[in-house]
């Protein structure tokens, strides 16, 4: 004889826990992609070609993606080490360091682009040391993928330093145990745990970085075909009152972020299913 249970939720009230959750969707999310798609609609498909073909912005993407790839690469690996050295070491200013990573979070993006400019200037703190090697960052392409990098350092950081508190220490005692040598404790049995983590905060810095505006704008210099961002060419357009283009190109890097979102759960899974 099989009995049925129903389950209890733990929080009660779905009804209005789940209209209020909708409701919060749709005012921030669903409308302002709704106006997005209403500007679009009115627009021919050679309207629409012409808008997000022209050479100036299909610079911008290549600009943006290149930039948003370099940072990305960089921002992996320093985040990694930064959030290895927070969870495995115990040291003066660990604290310190570990809150400064939400930094970005609490920063208002111009504000942290214009400081970023100023150090990194010829005559700035950080730039002086590298004028003499001819490296220009501030106002110029390097800039960009600094500014990418400050914004989407907590991204990696902050996926990765959780799994590595959990890790088992247990596990690499074990292979230590067994004869293994450290790179290939950190290779076999420490790396393939912390994968899905790198993979999520890498796919969502690059994803930040698509979208960054403030803070690049403020150290890029913006000249065209040169240190222009897709973002700025949206902002361009608006301030030229051509909002169906504006509407164009933003409808390009929402379809951009959309896919990225999509492969991203793609991946998680097939990591789930395999673990």
């Amino acid at each position: 004889m099989a009995f049925f249970f129903r389950r209890t939720p733990v929080l009660p009230g779905f009804g209005p826990s789940f209209g209020l959750s909708v409701l919060f969707i749709s005012l921030v999310t669903l409308v302002p992609l709704s106006g997005l798609l209403v500007y679009v609609a009115d627009m021919s498909w050679s309207q629409y070609w012409l808008a997000i073909s022209d050479p100036r912005v299909v610079q911008s993407y290549k600009v943006t993606l290149l930039a948003a790839f370099y940072s990305t690469v960089s921002v992996t690996l320093i985040g990694f080490l930064l959030a290895w050295v927070i969870s495995r070491y115990d040291f003066p200013g660990r604290r310190l360091i570990d809150s400064l990573v939400d930094l970005p979070f609490a920063l208002p993006t111009a504000v942290a682009g214009i400081t970023l400019s100023a150090l990194f200037i010829p005559t700035g703190w950080l730039g002086q040391w590298f004028a003499p090697l001819g490296i220009k960052i501030s106002y110029a392409f390097p800039g960009m993928v600094v500014a990418m990098i400050f914004t989407s350092l907590p991204f990696i950081v902050r996926p990765v330093q959780p799994v590595l508190e959990d890790l088992e220490s247990e596990l690499e005692e074990a292979a230590l145990m067994l004869g293994a040598r450290k790179w290939q404790i950190f290779w076999r049995v420490v790396l393939p745990s912390l994968a899905p983590a790198l993979i999520t905060g890498a796919s969502q810095a690059f994803i930040r970085s698509l979208g960054e505006f403030g803070a690049v704008i403020m150290i890029a210099g913006n000249i065209p075909f040169q240190t222009e961002i897709t973002s700025l060419m949206i902002f361009i357009r608006m301030e030229e009152f051509n909002y169906q283009a504006a509407a164009a190109i933003a409808s390009v890097v929402l379809l951009a972020s959309l896919i990225l979102l999509f492969l991203l759960q793609i991946v998680q899974t097939r990591f789930l299913n395999r673990q």
